[in-house]
C-alpha cells in the first residue's frame, strides 16, 4: 500500500469517526435463537406434509413392517446393510450387491433415514446403516421409511447442522412426482410412487 493510499484511508476512516462520534451505541442483539428438538408440534407438522405429499403414514413399532408390506402385496423387499433383521422376521429379501435390473424389478425397498424436517415433510437419507446407497431409495417403486419421532427436527437448517455434508445426502418430500407439460401430475418418475412412513413413537 502506498502512502499516499494509507494517507487517504486513514483521512475517510477518521472523518467517520468524527461524523459517527455522537450516535448512541447500539442496543445488544438477543439471540435466544430457537434450538433443535423434537416437539410433538414437529412430529404431527412433519406428518401433515407427507400426507399432504400423499405419502401414507403409520404409527406405531417396528413389528408392523411386514404388515404394511402384506396389505401392499409385497413379500420380498430390498434391505440395505444395517438394517435392523429383528423387524423382518419372515418377509423375503434381496441384499446387496444388486445391478440395476434386479433393482428395477424388485416390489420395494425398506429403509431407516438420518433425520426428518417437520417443516418440508423432508426424510434424508445418509447412506448411513440401514439406508443403503442412493440408487435403492430411487429406482424401485415402493419405498417404506422408518422415522424415529426424536430424528424429527423443526427446520431445514435444523438438518443441515447435524447432517455431513461430505456422505451421499437423498432428500425425500413425499412419493417422487412432477407435471407434465399439461400441468397434470406425474408419479414414479424420478423415484417410487408409493411411499410409506412407519414412524415410530
Amino acid at each position: 500500500m502506498s502512502d499516499v493510499t494509507a494517507t487517504a484511508r486513514a483521512e475517510i476512516l477518521d472523518r467517520i469517526r468524527r461524523a459517527t462520534s455522537d450516535r448512541p451505541s447500539p442496543q445488544p442483539i438477543v439471540r435466544n435463537y430457537r434450538t433443535a428438538g423434537t416437539t410433538e408440534a414437529d412430529v404431527e407438522l412433519f406428518v401433515d406434509r407427507l400426507v399432504d405429499y400423499r405419502a401414507t403414514v403409520h404409527r406405531g413399532t417396528p413389528d408392523q413392517i411386514e404388515a404394511i408390506l402384506a396389505a401392499r402385496g409385497i413379500a420380498q423387499v430390498i434391505v440395505p446393510d444395517g438394517f435392523d433383521q429383528s423387524w423382518l422376521p419372515t418377509i423375503g429379501q434381496l441384499r446387496e450387491p444388486l445391478g440395476i435390473t434386479e433393482l428395477d424389478s424388485a416390489a420395494g425397498v425398506v429403509t431407516t433415514c438420518a433425520v426428518a424436517v417437520a417443516e418440508t415433510g423432508t426424510i434424508v437419507l445418509d447412506a448411513g446403516p440401514g439406508q443403503g446407497r442412493r440408487a435403492l431409495s430411487l429406482i424401485p417403486d415402493y419405498h417404506l421409511v422408518v422415522v424415529r419421532a426424536e430424528q424429527i427436527l423443526a427446520s431445514v437448517p435444523d438438518a443441515i447442522a447435524v447432517l455431513d455434508p461430505t456422505r451421499p445426502l437423498t432428500w425425500i418430500s413425499g412419493p417422487s412426482a412432477t407435471s407434465d407439460i399439461e400441468l397434470k401430475r406425474v408419479e414414479g418418475v424420478h423415484g417410487p410412487r408409493t411411499l410409506d412412513v412407519l414412524l415410530l413413537t
